[in-house]
C-alpha cells in the first residue's frame, strides 16, 4: 500500500494549511479554522488529502469525519468522487466500501458528506475526526449554528471553514473576523488567505487564466474582486460608481434610423407589475409602472476584442412609451424591430403580465425574438454582464443630447442600487422612492440581446 501523503504533491501555501490542521486534530485541540484560497487554487484537493489522511490513521476507530457543503449534489458528490479517487491513487480501492449514498467508509472510519441546504436533515450525526464546511460563504449561519456546529461538541473537533469571499455578512467572514481577534491575543494563526497571485507563482497557466478573466471582467468587477483577489463587498450599495458611469458615457451621436450595413439588437422593458424572485418574494426592484422602453444598441464588431469575444454596444437610440396599454404597443413595436431598425436579436421582458406580448411577438417576428423572465439568478447574471461589459469598455450610451430620455437614463443609472446576496448573487434596482427602472433594465436586456446575437460566417470562410 502507498503511503497516502505521496499521493498527490501539496503547494507550499497548501502544506501550511495541512500542517496546522494536522497539529489541531492530533494533538486534540479543537481548533476552528477558515481558509481562503483564489478560485480554483487548491482549497478542495487541500480537503481531500485531509481526510484521505485522517481516514488512514482513524482507520481502526469508529469515528466519524463530516463535510458538509451548501448543496449535496453537486457539491458534495464532487468531495466524495475527489475523495475516491485518492483512496484509489493510495493503493486503498481494495478498502473501502460506500455506505448509504453518502458516507465512504474506510475500516471503521467512516467519511460522511452531507448537504447544507436549510431544508436537509442532518440532526443526530457525530464528528469525531473533523468538522469541515465546504463553501463556507454560502452555507446559511443559522443552519451551521443549529444543526453542525453541535456535531462536535462533545467531542471537542476540529473545525475548517473554507471557501472564498463574498460579502460581510457571510458565514465564512464571521468566522474569519473571530480568528482574525483571536489571532492578535494569542499569536496562534487560524486565518489563512492566498490570493490569486499567490497561487499563481506554482502554476503560470493559472496566472494566464486569471489575467484574461481581469481583462474580461474588469479589475473591480464583484467576482474578480471576491473570487480571485478576496476582496469582501460591501452588502449594498450604489450599483455603478463614478468611474462606471464615466466609461459608459460614449462619444457616438443619437440616430433616429439605421445605418446601411450594421447590425442593430433590440431590449424591450415592458411596463408591467413588481417583479418577484424564486420563492415568489418581492424582489422590491421594479414598481408598479407605466412605461415600456425600447432600447436599440449597435453592434461594432470592428471595435471587438481578442479577450471578450465581443462587439462593442453602441446605445443609438431609446423609445418610451407611457400609459399604453399592451394590445396598442404590438403595432409599434413590430414597426420598430422589424420595419424601421431591422434588428437581428430583440430581448423581451416576459415576466408577469409581459409574457402574452412576449408570446405574441415571437409568434410574429419569430426566433429573433427571445424572451426573459427576470428571476432572481437571471436576473444576477444579468446584472454582473452588465458591469462586465461596462468595466471592458464594451457598452457606450450616446453622446448628451439634453433629451428626456437622456436624462432618465443617466438619472436611472445614478441612483440605482445593488445588494449582495448568498451564492454569489447581486441584486440591481433603483428604490421606488427614488423613480423607476425602466430604462435600466432595458439596458440588460440589450445587452442580453447582443450577447445573444451571432453573426453567420459566409460559406467557405
Amino acid at each position: 500500500m502507498n503511503n497516502p501523503l505521496d499521493a498527490r504533491k501539496l503547494r507550499p501555501y497548501q502544506q501550511e494549511i495541512v500542517a496546522a490542521i494536522l497539529d489541531s486534530v492530533l494533538s486534540c485541540k479543537g481548533l476552528t479554522f477558515s481558509v481562503e484560497i483564489a478560485r480554483q487554487g487548491g482549497k478542495n484537493e487541500i480537503s481531500a488529502q485531509l481526510e484521505l489522511l485522517l481516514l488512514t490513521l482513524c482507520m481502526d476507530r469508529p469515528w466519524n469525519l463530516i463535510k458538509c457543503s451548501p448543496t449535496f449534489n453537486p457539491q458534495a458528490q464532487i468531495s466524495m468522487l475527489r475523495l475516491k479517487e485518492l483512496l484509489g491513487l493510495a493503493g486503498l480501492s481494495d478498502f473501502w466500501v460506500p455506505e448509504a449514498g453518502h458516507i465512504i467508509r474506510l475500516g471503521s472510519a467512516r467519511a460522511i458528506f452531507l448537504s447544507a441546504n436549510e431544508s436537509a436533515n442532518v440532526v443526530g450525526n457525530t464528528a469525531h475526526i473533523l468538522l469541515e464546511v465546504d463553501e463556507s460563504q454560502d452555507v446559511n449561519k443559522q443552519k451551521y449554528n443549529r444543526d453542525f456546529r453541535p456535531m462536535g461538541s462533545t467531542t471537542n473537533v476540529t473545525t475548517i471553514h473554507y471557501g472564498t469571499t463574498w460579502d460581510d455578512a457571510t458565514l465564512l467572514e464571521e468566522v474569519k473576523q473571530l480568528n482574525l481577534e483571536l489571532e492578535r491575543k494569542d499569536g496562534l494563526r487560524r486565518h489563512f488567505r492566498y490570493d490569486w497571485q499567490e497561487v499563481a507563482k506554482y502554476n503560470p497557466d493559472y496566472r494566464v487564466f486569471v489575467e484574461n478573466e481581469r481583462q474580461r471582467l474588469g479589475e473591480n468587477h464583484p467576482l474578480f474582486l471576491s473570487q480571485y483577489r478576496l476582496e469582501t463587498i460591501s452588502g449594498g450599495g450604489g450599483f455603478l460608481n463614478q468611474l462606471q458611469l464615466a466609461q459608459l458615457q460614449g462619444t457616438h451621436p443619437r440616430q433616429q434610423k439605421p445605418s446601411a450595413g450594421k447590425i442593430y439588437v433590440a431590449g424591450i422593458d415592458l411596463a408591467g407589475e413588481a417583479e418577484n424572485d424564486d420563492e415568489g418574494r418581492l424582489m422590491g426592484t421594479k414598481p408598479r409602472q407605466d412605461s415600456t422602453v425600447v432600447t436599440i444598441a449597435e453592434l461594432d464588431f470592428a471595435g471587438a476584442d481578442m479577450i471578450n469575444r465581443g462587439p462593442v454596444v453602441k446605445i443609438v437610440e431609446h423609445y418610451r412609451f407611457q400609459g399604453m396599454p399592451h394590445t396598442q404597443l404590438y403595432a409599434k413595436l413590430i414597426s420598430i424591430i422589424k420595419d424601421l431598425w431591422g434588428c437581428k436579436k430583440a430581448v423581451v421582458d416576459a415576466t408577469g403580465i409581459g409574457q402574452p406580448v412576449a408570446s405574441f411577438l415571437r409568434q410574429t417576428l419569430g426566433t429573433k425574438i427571445v424572451p426573459f423572465v427576470f428571476t432572481a439568478p437571471a436576473k444576477s447574471e444579468s446584472g454582473f454582464n452588465l458591469l462586465a461589459a461596462i468595466n471592458t469598455n464594451r457598452l457606450k450610451m450616446y453622446a448628451a443630447d439634453n433629451s428626456e430620455e437622456y436624462r432618465e437614463f443617466q438619472k436611472e443609472a445614478a441612483t440605482a442600487k445593488s445588494n449582495y446576496r448568498a451564492n454569489q448573487t447581486i441584486n440591481f434596482f433603483v428604490e421606488p422612492s427614488r423613480g423607476h427602472d425602466d430604462f435600466l433594465m432595458s439596458l440588460a436586456l440589450v445587452l442580453e440581446a447582443a450577447n445573444i446575437y451571432q453573426p453567420r460566417e459566409a460559406k467557405g470562410s
